[in-house]
Parts: C-alpha cells; sequence; structure tokens
C-alpha cells in the first residue's frame, strides 16, 4: 500500500514556499521525499484528502479512469487495505468497509430493492435487520415475508409466490444459532431470479465461506469476530467487483464510511482471527457440555448440538464457533437481571466475538424491536440468554457461570420460603 511512483516525464511538486513562521507551522515536514523503503505494517492515512503532481491525474482519478485516492469519503488506503484483506478470507473479488454492520446490512439491501419490490427474510433474522426491513424499507413500498429458512419446501413456495428481487438470512442465526443449507438455499433463490444477502458475522470468514455456494453478498458486523478485541466499530460487504463498484458510487453519496483508525484497529483484529477462533470454540464446546447438565437450565441452542443434516457441510472444519444461547428454565425477567447482575467474569455487554466472554438478554437488547408476541413466534423465549464465549480460561467461565446460576437458585428458594411463610 505504499504511495504510488511519480511520473517520469514530470517534476515532482515543489515544497511550498514557507518562510513566515505561521507557513511553517502548517506545512513544514509535511511533504518529504518519497520513501524507497516498505513499512511491515500498514500505515494510517488520516488525510482526509490527497494531492497529485499534476491536475489531468487528481482528474483521472475523480473520473475513475484510473486507480487511486482523492477524498476519504471516497476511499483511503489503509480501509482499502482492510477491504482487500476481507475479500481475501471470504473468497471474493472485493469487498466495501462500512462504519458499522447495520450500514453494511442497509447498503446491501439498498443495492438490490427499490419501491415496490420482495424480501424473503429468515424469520430468526437478527433483531435490527428485522427492524430496518419492516420500519425503514417498509416505508418506501418494499415488503418483506419472513420464512423458515430450515423448511426448504415453504421456502420454495415463497419464493415463487412473493418474487422477491433479494433473499436474506444468516450462516448461524442470531440468537437461536440455526444454520441453513446455504448451497440449497442459493440454488432456490437464484433459479428465483433472486439475489442472495448472508450476514456471516456469528461463523466469521474462519468458519464458513458463503461466497463459494453462490452467495451475492456477504455481510459482516466487523465490531465483532474480525476485529475481535471489544474496541472498534464497523461493517463490511465481501462480493464481486461490480457490485462493490456499485455499493462505492452509493457510498460517495450516503457516507457511511469507515474511518482509517478503526480499519487499521479491524486489520490488526483479524491477524489473530483464526487463533482466536480456535480458542472461542473449544471453550464453547466445553460450555455446552457444562449447561447440558445443569437442571436450571431449560434448553442449550448450539450449532451442531442437534444434527445438522446438509447444513454442516458449509463449514470450513469441526470448529462451530463461540456462540451459545440457552433457557433459564422458568425464569422470570428478575431472574434474567439477577444473573447478569451476578457475573463477575463475564461480562452483561450488547455485543458479541471479543476476547471476553460477553452475556446478554436478547429480549432486552438484540431483539427489543420486536415485540413480545413475534418474538415468541420466532423461539425466542423471555428466558433466553446469548453467550459469546471469549478466550479466557474455561474453567474460570464456567466458575463464573455457576455462581451466577447459584444466585438465581437462592434467590429463588429464598422468596419461596418468604411466601410460604406468610401463608
Amino acid at each position: 500500500m505504499s504511495l504510488p511512483p511519480s511520473n517520469g516525464s514530470r517534476p515532482e511538486r515543489s515544497h511550498p514556499v514557507a518562510n513566515g513562521f505561521a507557513s511553517r507551522a502548517v506545512h513544514a515536514g509535511e511533504h518529504p521525499p518519497r520513501p524507497d523503503f516498505r513499512p511491515t505494517g500498514i500505515p494510517i492515512y488520516p488525510s482526509t484528502a490527497f494531492v497529485y503532481e499534476a491536475s489531468e491525474d487528481l482528474d483521472a482519478v475523480f473520473g475513475n479512469e484510473r486507480a487511486g485516492y482523492v477524498y476519504t469519503r471516497y476511499a483511503n488506503p489503509t480501509t482499502r487495505a482492510l477491504e482487500v484483506a476481507i475479500a481475501s478470507l471470504e473468497g471474493t473479488e472485493d469487498a466495501v468497509a462500512y462504519a458499522s454492520g447495520m450500514a453494511a446490512v442497509h447498503a446491501a439491501i439498498l443495492l438490490e430493492v427499490q419501491a415496490g419490490d420482495r424480501v424473503v427474510a429468515a424469520r430468526d433474522v437478527y433483531g435490527a435487520t428485522y427492524a430496518v426491513l419492516t420500519n425503514i424499507f417498509a416505508t418506501f413500498g418494499v415488503k418483506t415475508t419472513f420464512v423458515d429458512m430450515g423448511d426448504l419446501d415453504q421456502l420454495e413456495t415463497i419464493l415463487r409466490e412473493v418474487k422477491p428481487r433479494l433473499v436474506a438470512c444468516e450462516t448461524i442465526s442470531n440468537p437461536l444459532l440455526r444454520v441453513p443449507n446455504l448451497p440449497a438455499l442459493v440454488e432456490l433463490a437464484h433459479r428465483h431470479r433472486a439475489k442472495v444477502l448472508v450476514d456471516n458475522t456469528f461463523a466469521s470468514p474462519a468458519l464458513v465461506n458463503p461466497a463459494k455456494f453462490g452467495v451475492d453478498s456477504v455481510v459482516h458486523s466487523t465490531t465483532k469476530y474480525l476485529g475481535g478485541h471489544g474496541d472498534v466499530t464497523g461493517g463490511a460487504i465481501a462480493t464481486s467487483t461490480a457490485r462493490a463498484d456499485e455499493l462505492r458510487e452509493i457510498n460517495k453519496l450516503t457516507g457511511a464510511i469507515l474511518g482509517p483508525f478503526e480499519a487499521w484497529l479491524t486489520l490488526r483484529g483479524i491477524k489473530t482471527l483464526p487463533l482466536r477462533v480456535r480458542q472461542h470454540s473449544a471453550n464453547a464446546a466445553e460450555v455446552v457440555r457444562w449447561l447440558g447438565q445443569r437442571p436450571e437450565i431449560g434448553r442449550v441452542y448450539y450449532p451442531g448440538l442437534d444434527d445438522l443434516g446438509p447444513a454442516a457441510a458449509i463449514f470450513n472444519g469441526p470448529e462451530r464457533g463461540g456462540m451459545i444461547a440457552f433457557e433459564l428454565r422458568d425464569a422470570t425477567q428478575t431472574d434474567i437481571f439477577r444473573f447478569l447482575d451476578s457475573l463477575r467474569l463475564c461480562l452483561p455487554a450488547t455485543t458479541l466475538g471479543d476476547v471476553y466472554s460477553l452475556v446478554l438478554s436478547p429480549p432486552m437488547s438484540s431483539h427489543r424491536a420486536l415485540t413480545p408476541e413475534q418474538r415468541a413466534e420466532v423461539g425466542i423465549s423471555e428466558g433466553l440468554i446469548r453467550l459469546s464465549v471469549g478466550i479466557e480460561d474455561v474453567a474460570d467461565i464456567l466458575a463464573d457461570l455457576d455462581q451466577a446460576l447459584q444466585a438465581v437458585g437462592l434467590a429463588a428458594a429464598g422468596a419461596g420460603a418468604s411466601t410460604a411463610h406468610r401463608e
């Protein structure tokens, strides 16, 4: 990602004439000679604009006649390095970075639909994706039909009836960890002339590469596993070169760009993605086994805990990731809050995919936009807990979950004794 070489037929732009103190304060040190070295790590380019030796070069970049950078809302070298990395990991021709995962979701939908078009989406899709489809795109006349992506017969019936422009789902659904048969789903969608958007945030490219099954747009909240350290917010769409070019033209106008500092932090996180995902997966497998033996737990959700059938083939290897969901048996909201408040190692925070173990209540946070009836329809109970298992020592994670479950049990026992005494 070094700066382009100068054109040998033109002299380099001369250093500014800066004799006065104020001029020197502004310009001194800003225009060193082009280096003959390459840094081992990608530099951070915080500049909002870029200068060329000749106006003809600037004009050519503005006109998309040659590669280059003119304005960071259009493109930035550090952000571009991140896009190249994500495209490489996902096996796509290109990728476009965004300021957040939901900015990427919005852009990926906007690329496909116009007023009056139809969308078919997974019934248990992420709550904010559900909301953007029903609260924002619906106001533009885009109607969404929600279906069980595990029922391919139902999906084909709906595709035949509504003739959608877009089918949207997740590789591992949030929060119930359902896994669709992507090859079959994509074949059906394309047969009915619909594009396919898949949110790969929960799996990350370390576990699943949806594009190899024909998915048109692979969306990420890079805030999660790609960044991986809870210190940077971002999103991305991995796709073909032609579609990425369209997305960039849209983003020049809408401005949902990722900044160079955020891009650099995400790139740093990506370098340890394979190591982290292996540890997330190993820890999660231990936690799943432990939860399955606890009487306080009504049900555990984890990819592969039940037979995935043909959908198992979408995974790159045996790992299934660090995401778990479980139901506290007969839990009230008070029980859920007590469990969250009793945690000491695991953090009750509205995010996932970090090195930390992170816990939340979907009805309170990720799926708050849904009514209780809508949550019940997709299978999200009021006692559901989502756990993003971190890379800490698994014994410490289990000990923390154990003492939090005991705190809920002790409180329930105390309440029961108090009621019995009053009777």
